[in-house]
């Protein structure tokens, strides 16, 4: 078997970067349908190159005649048919859209499925399962908003199903109405990155509520590049530098009305202002006859069509009574009645559409239509934009009225949904900056070798990559080691890619760790030794689908003995499991787990001093010039379990080393856990090395107890803190205070 060429650092850091890789063929302008907008034509080319691509467009800019023409040219590139997914009604839209673009689509039926030709076949999501969808060279999800839910069984089984189609477009205005970690659905679907891996590579936990992630603050700018990099998103087409014309939406108005309900008796002084979502539907019923005469009112007064959204079946129940030319689409009509009602809507059959928004808010094109009506609102910002969008869409050539009803105990959901509302505009805004950014082109990694320098007679410390500058460093010139390395995945402390923090999983950590490790051993004189501070490692639901325990000291151990070293011994470092249990919120440490059940429950976590020795003899004796260590001292060193250490004790000012970006305080390693490592593997005056060096805690320790110390610190705010530090342990050890 031929041996695969390993990677040089270099190539490893630019292998290292998230990009993304193009599975598609080039398109000529030229051979585009002229009936494309120039925008429409570049994200057409763009997405046929990568092969996989987001349409999130704004509704009205042309994501059904995007996704045809798409769609024809994949099928002119592999002659085998494509597939597009489509919500219910919007079927027989997309192929009324392709006749007016010369773009034939054909319904797919049991009746047709035997007999594909190398075309373009359309079917709603409901029929999917039906079909063996291996046969299609490439899918196109119409509103793919669809999948947002990570866990719902829609998702899974859309992605499961066509894991291994080579072309893919996605298209929806709202792929994340709720939270920018519902995009990770599109990422996975698309085959760029699973959602796990977006989770580990952009995402921290909240410890607030353990179920819940959010952007790191120093990677917000690089997700939305990220995200820029395999999709589109546009509210019009000057947001990715182009213009047209007809493509000015009309003016929206809304017109809200505010009804006070009559005063409960419940014993309260006044109503309950702010509804829960738990008795949301109650609150619905109770105000039910005062919002919807409203409606009959407003209905009753003009003669133009309206959509009125209802969320209970019994609000429908009441208008029909009230107006008899209403037609109504309810959930349980059969498939072909609720097609037939919905598209007669749009062909101006009748004034008065009854539906709701998770029946017709997606899709579909009601321009026809400038009147709106929600006699109640829920939660759900998508619902109420979607909704809105299926007549304030370009082409629109009225006025769009939006009919608000609420009532004085619904003042919350108005708040949540406008709250949702800035949310969703604040992301768009960041992908519509980000796709202006040229996100495919070759990067230049930054040379960051080193940045500043700190050296007096017994310090020399480096702002840099300890992965490049360890190359200066001479041969056994270190006489020993301490360090607490980045523990992979638990925290990351910058976005460069240098950092060894900086990874998308515990593989990439490994394989970046291994081009330090076989230079500590060149630099460590024959015989000594270097201390490792580290902790396992968790799991969890959100990111792993499993609670476990992950053993990185193990890991760690492995790895540096496969480049030669000695695992020498190890020491356990006790930690409370209570404090730990409180910081952490983990569940698994709550002991009202226990009263639930136990078998999730688990030990807290220790920390570790893993000691690892380089082969050979040790030319230079560790005695303290034939003193040793005194008896006592010895014993509490020589114990495998450190069960004294205060998880306080550590260096002061550690916090000043925090950018604002950052997501948590540093943590240092105990200063007693560094001073008992080295009385034990050092002499006065040897060199101690600390490749992470941080705010300079192995350095301080080791320059308080008359040694010399040279450390590599990456992040600039912690080496300018290590640099105080380190000055501040010079001048206690030049007045005697060694272990103060």
């Amino acid at each position: 078997m031929k041996k695969q060429k390993e990677l040089t650092y270099e190539e490893f850091l630019k292998q290292k970067e998230v990009h993304i890789q193009e599975s598609g063929f080039e398109v000529k302008e030229s051979e585009l349908n002229s009936m494309l907008f120039d925008f429409q034509k570049w994200i057409v080319q763009r997405a046929l190159k990568l092969g996989k691509f987001g349409v999130f467009a704004d509704a009205g800019l042309g994501k059904t005649f995007i996704s045809l023409e798409w769609a024809k040219h994949v099928i002119i590139h592999t002659n085998k048919p494509v597939i597009i997914a489509a919500p219910l009604a919007v079927s027989m839209q997309t192929i009324g859209e392709g006749e007016k673009f010369g773009i034939e689509v054909e319904k797919l039926t049991l009746e047709s499925y035997p007999n594909l030709q190398a075309k373009i076949y359309i079917t709603n999501y409901e029929q999917l399962h039906k079909f063996d969808l291996s046969v299609f060279s490439g899918v196109v999800l119409d509103e793919s908003g669809i999948i947002k839910n990570h866990e719902g069984k829609t998702k899974n089984l859309i992605v499961e199903m066509f894991a291994n189609t080579h072309y893919k477009l996605a298209c929806s205005a709202t792929p994340s109405p709720n939270d920018a970690m519902e995009l990770g659905n599109h990422s996975e679907f698309l085959n760029v990155m699973s959602r796990n891996g977006m989770l580990a590579m952009y995402f921290i936990q909240d410890t607030k509520e353990t179920a819940k992630w959010r952007l790191k603050k120093h990677a917000k700018q690089l997700f939305y590049e990220w995200v820029s990099s395999w999709s589109v998103m546009l509210s019009h087409p000057r947001d990715i530098g182009f213009t047209a014309e007809g493509y000015d939406l009309p003016q929206l108005n809304f017109i809200e009305s505010e009804i006070e309900t009559p005063k409960r008796e419940d014993g309260t002084l006044f109503n309950d202002l702010a509804v829960s979502a738990t008795d949301f539907n109650k609150e619905i019923r109770i105000t039910l006859v005062p919002r919807l005469s409203e409606v009959v009112k407003l209905i009753k007064d003009s003669d133009e069509q309206f959509i009125i959204w209802v969320k209970q079946n019994l609000e429908a129940d009441y208008l029909r009574k009230e107006v008899s030319e209403i037609v109504e689409v309810r959930g349980s009509d059969s498939l072909e009645n609720k097609e037939n009602r919905l598209l007669g809507f749009a062909k101006n059959e009748f004034r008065l559409l009854l539906t709701k928004s998770k029946i017709a808010s997606h899709g579909l094109n009601y321009q026809n239509c400038h009147n709106q009506v929600f006699p109640s609102l829920d939660f759900s910002f998508e619902n109420l934009y979607q909704s809105i969008k299926r007549c304030h869409r370009f082409g629109q050539t009225h006025p769009v009225n939006i009919y608000l009803i609420t009532t004085d105990t619904m003042q919350n959901v108005i708040t949540t949904i406008k709250k949702k509302q800035v949310q969703f505009e604040q992301m768009q805004q960041q992908l519509t900056k980000a796709v202006n950014k040229t996100m495919n082109q070759e990067k230049v990694i930054e040379n960051i070798k080193i940045v500043k320098e700190h050296k007096t007679e017994k310090t020399l410390l480096k702002n840099g990559d300890s992965f490049q500058l360890i190359k200066d460093v001479a041969d056994s010139s270190i006489d020993s080691m301490i360090f607490s390395p980045p523990f992979s995945s638990l925290y990351t402390y910058s976005d460069q890619v240098q950092d060894l923090s900086n990874c998308l999983n515990h593989d990439e950590f490994y394989q970046h760790f291994s081009y330090m490790i076989p230079d500590l051993f060149r630099v460590l004189k024959n015989g000594r030794h270097i201390g490792i501070h580290l902790t396992q490692l968790t799991t969890g639901i959100a990111k792993d689908g499993y609670y476990s325990i992950i053993d990185f000291r193990g890991e760690i151990i492995r790895l540096f003995q496969k480049h030669g070293f000695i695992f020498h011994g190890e020491v356990t470092i006790w930690k409370n499991p209570e404090l730990a249990a409180v910081r952490t919120k983990n569940h698994q440490l709550l002991h009202k787990s226990t009263k639930k059940d136990c078998a999730i429950v688990r030990p807290g976590l220790a920390d570790y001093l893993v000691i690892m020795r380089k082969t050979g003899v040790n030319e230079n004796p560790i005695n303290f010039n034939n003193e040793g260590i005194p008896f006592d001292e010895w014993c509490q060193i020589a114990s495998p379990v450190w069960m004294d250490i205060r998880e306080g004790d550590t260096i002061t000012g550690s916090r000043n080393g925090r950018d604002n970006d950052d997501e948590r305080h540093i943590t240092p390693t105990q200063l007693e856990v560094i001073k008992r490592y080295l009385m034990m593997y050092s002499n006065p005056n040897d060199l101690i090395f600390s490749p992470f060096a941080g705010v300079g805690s192995e350095l301080f320790q080791a320059l308080k107890m008359n040694r010399r110390a040279y450390g590599i610190e990456l992040k600039s705010s912690y080496f300018d803190v290590a640099v105080k530090n380190c000055i501040a342990a010079e001048t206690l050890s030049s007045q005697g205070l060694l272990f103060a």
